[in-house]
């Protein structure tokens, strides 16, 4: 899209006029957020951690649900304050004819537009890819939904939880004689959301090579179903679906957590040099000679042995004699860290892993954000999460050149 077709010169911070060092590989590209909750936000987040002006357009007087979502300090949420740094919000009233054009004013001089409605919802309310391609044939436009935009549970209702159970993923979580078992986080909004901005980036590409944009069509489910590539293996294999088995490695082994004296700990052996290593180390090299452990997959197939005989060893130390003696020998190895251990390991604070924006009412909020690191791009400063509507009037008149006085005039008629 040439500078004419991006309308006027952005006034989000990392745009233009910022030094060149300090911009991001996506700078000058614009993205209309019409995204709530987790999946959209998160992928519109990366898309601005990378240097994208993104637009949030929200509902007047309510905003994105996750405006309302927990935790919170001094009332404002933590969570929606992290999924929406350095983004703009610009309230329209989407039912209203007048703010439906607007928004396709809008999208005129845009790159991208991420929805995350229920499928048919954009197109009833005249926003669909449809209408934004007709106004402007360039765009790349992302619709992301728990099932897709065809099939028979297309037009059906998901959060995370639904897609993990869907998908299979929670049938092979979990101990072997327990119930199915969520994965921590919210795996498949994440998963969906950084599908979408690898596509997004895909299709820019393809829109400066074509000068055609495109519709991408991202299902959580599908995402969550692309991640199982272990069980999909499995599976292909043997034709049985896979089941729990707990927290070792369902194909190799000796490869999961072990008992230690105060604790837990990670040793993982995908082949046999890494094995032959952990059998040097618990002084038992005779397993090395043993048939029943020859191979990684007769190792499986004995786990219960070859963790026997590992946790004799481990059994009788602590978590860290364990972790220093793995890792002298040269064997993947980890302590079990809680989330706060994480951030604080010497690791992520040498490589600067956490950023932090100041909120002007939660005060300092701590994030992870996007983390491929560009020889070519420093990370670009981190910048607060917006309130609601707080760029309407600065977006309109600064994309659009709409004044005060029609502004006013949309806000007496409920556009905004």
């Amino acid at each position: 899209m040439t500078s004419e077709q991006a309308g006027r010169t952005s006034t989000a911070p990392g745009g233009e006029g910022a030094e060149a060092s300090r911009a991001g590989p996506l700078t000058g590209i614009r993205v209309l957020d019409l995204s709530r909750m987790l999946a959209g936000p998160y992928c519109t987040a990366l898309l601005a951690d990378l240097g994208a002006e993104v637009l949030k357009i929200e509902q007047p007087g309510r905003g994105d649900d996750s405006r309302d979502i927990g935790p919170f300090r001094n009332g404002v949420s933590i969570y929606f304050g992290i999924l929406n740094r350095r983004k703009r919000s610009v309230t329209l009233n989407l039912k209203e004819p007048e703010a439906r054009e607007l928004f396709l004013d809008l999208a005129r001089h845009s790159h991208v537009v991420v929805e995350n409605f229920r499928p048919g919802v954009a197109t009833r309310l005249g926003i669909d890819h449809a209408a934004v391609q007709a106004v402007n044939p360039r765009i790349v436009y992302a619709s992301i939904s728990g099932f897709g935009q065809t099939g028979p549970m297309a037009a059906l209702p998901a959060y995370d939880l639904i897609v993990q159970a869907a998908s299979g993923l929670m049938s092979a979580t979990g101990l072997p004689d327990g119930p199915p078992i969520k994965v921590g986080e919210s795996i498949g909004d994440l998963a969906a959301g950084l599908f979408a901005a690898f596509g997004i980036t895909a299709a820019l590409g393809d829109v400066g090579r074509t000068g055609s944009g495109t519709h991408l069509d991202v299902s959580m489910l599908e995402c969550l179903l692309a991640m199982q590539v272990t069980l999909q293996s499995e599976y292909d294999a043997t034709g049985i679906a896979p089941m729990r088995v707990g927290n070792r490695h369902p194909l190799s082994t000796p490869f999961g957590t072990y008992q230690a004296k105060d604790g837990f700990v990670i040793l993982a052996a995908a082949n046999n040099t890494l094995f032959e290593r952990i059998a040097r180390m618990i002084g038992r090299l005779d397993m090395v000679e043993d048939p029943r452990f020859a191979s990684d997959e007769s190792r499986t197939r004995h786990e219960p042995d070859v963790r026997r005989a590992i946790e004799e060893w481990t059994g009788t130390r602590t978590v860290g004699d364990v972790v220093a003696a793995a890792n002298e020998a040269g064997i993947p190895t980890a302590p079990i860290a809680d989330f706060a251990e994480a951030l604080a390991s010497d690791q992520v604070g040498a490589r600067e892993v956490v950023s932090s924006f100041e909120h002007p009412v939660a005060g300092p909020i701590d994030y992870v954000g996007q983390p491929v690191r560009f020889s070519t791009h420093s990370p670009i400063p981190p910048v607060t999460s917006p309130a609601l509507g707080a760029d309407t009037d600065a977006v309109l008149n600064g994309v659009l050149g709409i004044g005060p006085d029609r502004l006013e005039e949309l806000r007496r008629r409920g556009a905004l």
